[in-house]
């Protein structure tokens, strides 16, 4: 997809797709929701519902092409499955608040997952959704955070410091736990445990995982492959 489309942002999606897949394959039932917060991860989102039979193989084929739907960010409510656009990262978070909220005095049955980057806890908008999912006692939502410690413009620690992010988070009372983003095992056994209180699950990740010339490489938030680069990358992959 991003190869024949020329698009970069592989990096991120490789860093998430783990989480993202099991979720959809194994996790998630037909009441719960889920939100892409860090929305340039869109490809591994696709995938994902593509591999849930949400999606199918002609859809992932026109990724990023002239009026479709498979855009960069995914747009909301052509599918059930994508119920908002993400655009600027640091909205997922304050909206899947306000859905779980909606259902918790509605009585929805049904949880509401939403996937961040850790970049996006350099914003002011999250804290105060952190705040707000504690006093309101969101019992029915979970927030898996991507922490890969690479941003647009490099180390997350560079660019405004956020080391510690789990310390940080837990000084406003509530339940943090940190697993192998990429340990299928670990982290189905964490987000299987039966939840009744609003809960962070930090996911230590690898930018690029899986290729060795983008691991941990910030040059990868951006760039596109090349055809050498591809056939490279599609080698290691499937040799793993």
């Amino acid at each position: 997809m991003h190869y024949e489309s020329g698009v970069g942002h592989i990096g991120g999606n490789l860093s998430c797709l783990d989480s993202i897949l099991l979720l959809h394959a194994q996790i998630m039932s037909e009441q719960d929701l889920f939100v892409l917060s860090k929305g340039h991860s869109a490809g591994a989102l696709y995938v994902s519902l593509w591999a849930a039979g949400k999606l199918s193989e002609p859809h992932l084929r026109q990724f990023h092409q002239d009026g479709s739907k498979m855009a960069g960010h995914p747009p909301p409510r052509w599918i059930p499955e994508i119920p908002i656009a993400t655009g600027s990262l640091g909205h997922g978070f304050p909206v899947a608040c306000g859905m779980a909220l909606a259902r918790k005095l509605n009585n929805t049955p049904g949880r509401v997952y939403c996937l961040m980057s850790d970049g996006e806890w350099q914003e002011g908008s999250n804290w105060e959704a952190l705040i707000f999912a504690h006093h309101q006692k969101l019992g029915n939502l979970t927030v898996l955070i991507d922490l890969n410690g690479l941003q647009g413009f490099g180390t997350t620690a560079e660019v405004a410091s956020m080391t510690d992010l789990s310390r940080r988070l837990q000084g406003f009372g509530v339940s943090v736990k940190e697993v192998d983003g990429h340990d299928y095992k670990a982290l189905a056994a964490e987000l299987e445990k039966p939840a009744d209180c609003f809960a962070i699950v930090i996911l230590r990740t690898t930018k690029g995982k899986g290729v060795s010339f983008m691991e941990n490489s910030v040059a990868w938030h951006y760039l596109p492959m090349t055809e050498e680069l591809y056939l490279i990358a599609v080698d290691e992959v499937g040799k793993a």
